[in-house]
């Protein structure tokens, strides 16, 4: 018999409880729902920069509207180009194009599936306006060498942490070490609301920029304020504020749950033929949004897809190849469809920015094809890795038998 396992999509797999319903019950009671006249987003945001180790934390709307804070912020000119990752969640990529910037894609590492210095120093040309990294899965990018090139050319660094909450590397919160982190609270996040995101910087400017365009750019506070520049209102509302901040108390918890139980996972599936375990970025620490396996079709039969089949049919949702497909393959992308039919901005693009040729990604490609996906949270228990483990074993088996040839 199949194990229900606790899903981080209703209640099973997440901490929601007591501290959240009272939390909400004050903001009931004191009829006060806008964060601009609120204190709970206030104390979130206070909250949250204290604990990672920045200056100032601004709540938004979503995680892609942290995404297009932090992109606003850097200001781009129409036609300039930001560079990001193959393997990302297409709210990290329509922010670039909204602000009237052309995302370059470079390629990833096969096994971590995250960028490196390499990849993003053949996509750098004279239109480069800033970089994303994406952290994930909790795995944090190998930032050293990454900082040290962005550096060398004058380019600030966005990370995307959306599934890296208190991810470390070398010791340092990640969406500390570049110039702006972007966190996501959707609902399977380590922290979540629903839907919610919070921008984090050290850099006063982006700051002032990204707080002036969650609020329609208009200068709350100011001596003489106006709408002083285009923006949208991505305010997030004191309810959802008042969840985040209940769930801020629960993170380290969250985490050490998540990382004790991945850790003890790969233990179990070690030695298994076929099968290779997630690798964290040296010197740092996963956080395990999801935890991936890298699936040999060469071993197990029918590869990533002919596995995550037979979990599925032991009751493990799992997901192979993770998105699918590259991003830039993704029909927005793929064929430009944007604003009417004007294709802006990639009518203001260089050929060479929207060249796609699968022979520029052999990593992305490699990664897609053997991964698989497998749900995660922070209510699992000893028994539910027990017998993800012993899932995973004797599927394995299965369809290793299947790939053996006859005779």
């Amino acid at each position: 018999m199949n194990m229900q396992l606790p899903s981080d999509q209703d209640s099973t797999g997440r901490t929601l409880g007591a501290e959240e319903l009272e939390l909400l019950r004050q903001v009931i009671e004191s009829g006060t729902l806008t964060s601009t006249k609120g204190e709970f987003v206030k104390q979130l945001e206070a909250g949250f920069a204290k604990k990672l180790g920045a200056k100032y934390a601004y709540a938004c709307a979503s995680g892609t509207a942290a995404i297009h804070c932090a992109v606003a912020a850097i200001n781009p000119e129409p036609g300039d180009e930001i560079i990001t990752t193959s393997i990302t969640d297409m709210g990290g990529l329509t922010p670039i194009i909204y602000q009237g910037a052309v995302p370059v894609f470079c390629d990833v590492d096969p096994e971590t599936y995250n960028v490196t210095a390499r990849s993003i120093e053949k996509c750098i040309s004279e239109k480069t306006k800033a970089i994303i990294v994406t952290h994930l899965f909790g795995n944090p990018c190998d930032m050293a060498p990454i900082m040290e090139l962005a550096k060398k050319h004058g380019i600030p660094v966005i990370e995307d942490c959306a599934q890296a909450f208190l991810s470390t590397y070398q010791e340092q919160c990640v969406g500390t070490i570049g110039d702006i982190g972007c966190f996501s609270l959707q609902q399977g996040k380590h922290i979540t609301t629903g839907e919610g995101g919070i921008v984090l910087t050290n850099n006063e400017a982006f700051a002032r920029h990204m707080f002036l365009y969650i609020n329609k750019a208009w200068g709350y506070g100011d001596a003489k304020p106006d709408h002083y520049f285009a923006a949208l209102n991505y305010r997030m509302s004191e309810l959802q504020g008042a969840v985040a901040l209940a769930q801020l108390d629960k993170l380290e918890d969250v985490v050490a749950s998540r990382t004790r139980l991945a850790d003890s996972l790969t233990t179990k599936l070690s030695g298994i033929a076929g099968i290779s375990t997630p690798r964290a970025t040296q010197g740092s620490s996963h956080t395990y949004w999801k935890y991936c396996l890298n699936v040999d079709a060469s071993v197990i039969a029918g590869g990533s897809p002919g596995l995550g089949a037979a979990l599925r049919e032991r009751g493990i949702a799992c997901a192979p190849r993770y998105i699918q497909k590259p991003a830039f393959e993704c029909q927005v992308i793929r064929d430009q469809v944007t604003f009417g039919t004007s294709r802006w901005p990639f009518s203001l693009a260089r050929p060479e920015a929207v060249d796609y040729s699968r022979d520029k990604f052999p990593g992305t490609y490699k990664a897609l094809e053997h991964v698989l996906v497998l749900p995660f949270n922070e209510l699992y228990t000893d028994e539910h890795v027990d017998y993800i483990a012993d899932a995973i074993r004797s599927a394995v088996e299965a369809t290793q038998k299947v790939a053996q040839p006859v005779g």
